[in-house]
Formats: C-alpha cells, sequence, structure tokens
C-alpha cells in the first residue's frame, strides 16, 4: 500500500511541477514514506534523515517531509526531536503535500498535519490521473481496520475501514489498463472487508474482470472474518482471479487467536480453506505468523507448526511478536526472547522445506508466466506464474507485458528458471 501511495504523491507533486528524481545531491524535496507496522521503524527514519543531512553539509537544505504511518503516530515527537523535518504527513493527508510544500517554500513553519481525512484524499485523487504504467499495478481500494487485533497498529494510524466507490475503482482500474498495466492487486488493509453501500470485493471483481486488457487480478490482505461464500465463488467463477491467496492466521492455537483478538478460531479458518480448495482445486495459500506472543506456550507453538504441515502454505512470513506503542499488547509481559528465537528458527526451517519440496514438484512443469520487465542483465526477462512464484526467462524478443507458457527447468529459494515452450498440450504445474 505504501508503493500505491508514494505512486500518488509522485502524480500529486507533478501538479506543483515537481519530478522525481535519481540524483539525490540535487533533490529539492525528500519525501520518505514510512510504515510502522515493524519495530524501528522510527529510527530508520532519523537513519535516513542523518544520510540526508549529511549529503548536503555544506549545502542550500532540501525540503523534508515525513510521510506515511510513522508520521501519523509520532508525528510531533518527529518534530520536536529532528529538526531538519520540516513536515510530518499521515497516510489519510497526503493530499495535502502541494500546499504544504508551497508553504514550507516560504519558510513558514514547520507543520504535522495528521488528520484522518480519507474521503477528502480519494476525492482529490480522483481528479489526478494514476500514472502508473507496470505490468503488475496496485490499486487501493479500501483503507483501515476496525478489528482491533491487539497486536496492530493499524486502526490508530489508519482509522476506520473505508471502502472506495465501485464506479472510481474502475475507473482507475481502465486508467492502469490503458497505461499498460495487465494485472492488478487490489490492496486494503483488511481488503475483504470491502463494503461501498451494499457492493462487496466479489462485485468489484466482476466489474473490473471486464476491463479486456487486465488480465490478472489479485487482491491483499484478507482477514478470515471477512472471508465470505460470493467471494469464494468468485474464486470458481472469474477466470481472472488468480488461484493465490493470502490468508493470515497469525497462530494455530485458539488460545492465542483469542488473546490476539483475531476474532477466529483454528476450526473456522480450515472450514474457508476447505471451501476455497472445493471451488478451485488448484488454489494455492500463504500466510503471516506472528512467534512468540505474550502467553504463547510449547503446545501452542506446536499448534502453529500443525497447521503450517496440515495446510502446506507454498509462502509465509513469520516474525518474533515485537509490540508496538500505542496497541493493547503493548504491556503484555513477553515470553523469554531465547525461546522466542528458537521457535522462529523451527518454525522457518520448516516453512523453507515445505516451500522447497514445493518448488521441486514444479521442475519440468509448465507454468503461465506474466512477464514483467527486462531485467539489467543479459537478455532475461522477470515475471510471475499464476502463484506468485518468481521465473526468469531468456529470450530474444520482448516478452513484457505477454502471458507465456513457460517450461520449468531448475529453481531455488529465491526463483524459478525456464524456458518458452510452445507446447500447450502440456500439463500446468498447478494440477
Amino acid at each position: 500500500m505504501n508503493e500505491y501511495d508514494s505512486n500518488r504523491i509522485i502524480d500529486i507533486t507533478k501538479q506543483i511541477n515537481y519530478e522525481p528524481t535519481d540524483n539525490l545531491s540535487e533533490a529539492d524535496c525528500y519525501i520518505l514514506n514510512t510504515c510502522h507496522i515493524r519495530e524501528k521503524a522510527t529510527e530508520k527514519v532519523y537513519h535516513d534523515i542523518g544520510r540526508v543531512k549529511k549529503r548536503f553539509r555544506g549545502k542550500t537544505k532540501p525540503i523534508i517531509l515525513v510521510a506515511g504511518c510513522v508520521a501519523q503516530a509520532e508525528g510531533d515527537i518527529l518534530l520536536k526531536k529532528e529538526r531538519y523535518i520540516d513536515a510530518t504527513v499521515g497516510p489519510q493527508s497526503y493530499h495535502q503535500i502541494n500546499n504544504i510544500i508551497k508553504k514550507l517554500e516560504k519558510k513558514t513553519k514547520r507543520i504535522n498535519f495528521t488528520e484522518f481525512e480519507v474521503i477528502e484524499k480519494f476525492d482529490s485523487l480522483n481528479l489526478i490521473k494514476n500514472s502508473d504504467n507496470k505490468i503488475s499495478s496496485f490499486l487501493t481500494i479500501q483503507e483501515g481496520c476496525d478489528k482491533f487485533c491487539k497486536f496492530c497498529v493499524v486502526p490508530y494510524t489508519r482509522g476506520p475501514e473505508y471502502s472506495r466507490s465501485i464506479n472510481e475503482l474502475v475507473i482507475e482500474a481502465n486508467s492502469l489498463a490503458n497505461n499498460g498495466t495487465r494485472e492488478i492487486n487490489l490492496l486494503g488493509q483488511n481488503v475483504n472487508a470491502y463494503n461501498f453501500e451494499g457492493k462487496k470485493l466479489s462485485d468489484l471483481i466482476k466489474e473490473i474482470s471486464k476491463i479486456d486488457n487486465i488480465k490478472r487480478i489479485r487482491y491483499t490482505t484478507s482477514h478470515p472474518r471477512d472471508f465470505s461464500d460470493d467471494l469464494i465463488e468468485a474464486h470458481e467463477n472469474c477466470k481472472k482471479l488468480m488461484p493465490m491467496i493470502h490468508l493470515p492466521v497469525q497462530s494455530g492455537s485458539n488460545k492465542i487467536l483469542k488473546s490476539m483478538n483475531r476474532k477466529h478460531t483454528i476450526e473456522e479458518y480450515l472450514a474457508i480453506i476447505n471451501k476455497l480448495i472445493k471451488a478451485r482445486s488448484d488454489i494455492k495459500f500463504s500466510s503471516d505468523f506472528i512467534i512468540g506472543y505474550p502467553g504463547e506456550t510449547h503446545h501452542d507453538f506446536d499448534k502453529t507448526i500443525e497447521l503450517m504441515n496440515k495446510i502446506g502454505f507454498i509462502n509465509t512470513f513469520s516474525f518474533i511478536f515485537n509490540a508496538r506503542p500505542g496497541t493493547p499488547a503493548y504491556n503484555l509481559s513477553k515470553i523469554d526472547e531465547k525461546d522466542a528465537k528458537i521457535r522462529l528458527i523451527k518454525f522457518q526451517s520448516i516453512a523453507k522445506k515445505i516451500k522447497a519440496k514445493y518448488r521441486e514438484k514444479l521442475i519440468n512443469k509448465n507454468a503461465k508466466v506474466l512477464f514483467e520487465n527486462k531485467m539489467k542483465s543479459g537478455k532475461c526477462y522477470f515475471g510471475r506464474d499464476e502463484y506468485f512464484n518468481p521465473i526468469i526467462v531468456e529470450s530474444d524478443s520482448d516478452l513484457t507485458g505477454t502471458i507465456k507458457n513457460v517450461k520449468i527447468f531448475r529453481g531455488n529459494q529465491n526463483a524459478l528458471f525456464g524456458e518458452i515452450n510452445s507446447n500447450s498440450d502440456q500439463t500446468n504445474y498447478a494440477a
């Protein structure tokens, strides 16, 4: 979502004749767009500011803006602690960036702009064309979250759930398609909670699938609580919707899920998984896991391993619990750090083996690959298959923006390697 926001900030600032530059030493304005999900995000801001200060020592100081969720959560602290920062701008206020920059050009006082103005934000953005011309593009459809998981800072930095209208999203999706986009990844902090005047995510997917030049649709990130039957039916009926779902579970223990305020049980989670497999047998899953959450016992951790092995997630994102200031879990008693690290190593070792075993089965099979760009070295092109696996192919012809059958001949933990295979009779490896 921050990548989408950053692209839109570029579109906005072009209105006042600012252009992105790779020549950092000559920049007139630095905008650091931040995320507050992980630990030490604030320290990274100070580190980056320090690098800018060093670069401009003895020169005219550029305008410095800190945007995003760190600005929302700690705007006043940032301005007080680091005098080099001119303004902080929350994620729901970046449509005001041009006004802020103009004020700062006139050397007015430092600014902290962190109001929740999400409706005004998107109303403003709808007037500015999305210039993203990537083959695979992000499209924010929903922001904020009303779930209030005890470990999560999102409700406090992005605010309550808000869904954009289907009409404005279809207009933006058409604009992206005209720019060259062939795959759209629909974004939301709680994307399947999308609801605009009774229209759900499944309705939006149906409308976007009507755009001829959009060949693939994905969405992230979902919450099990909002995984409705109509969305499951969309996976069965919409061929443009990719058979890869990221569905965070966080823990395999019902006790820990309750402590987290996740509002779902493992049994409910498994029921969703089974419904999806029944709707589309070739579907695969990835997930998020928090290891060492306060109160997690060895038995609770074993339940997480059990779930991991049961579903066989082809990709996982796992971290030791780190308390975010301002969340209910911040003051909970943490488990022993050494135990948490041991558990994380064990979990990631099992996850790595499951992924490696999955990748091994792909060798000598076919994949449908959407090629996104030519790589910097040689004749190699980078693309992704339907399951979001990165695939690299050598080609004398330009593959950018095309979907090709690729036969995989080798792979590793990071990527798969293949060659164009015109024999469409070969079995795709989803089977």
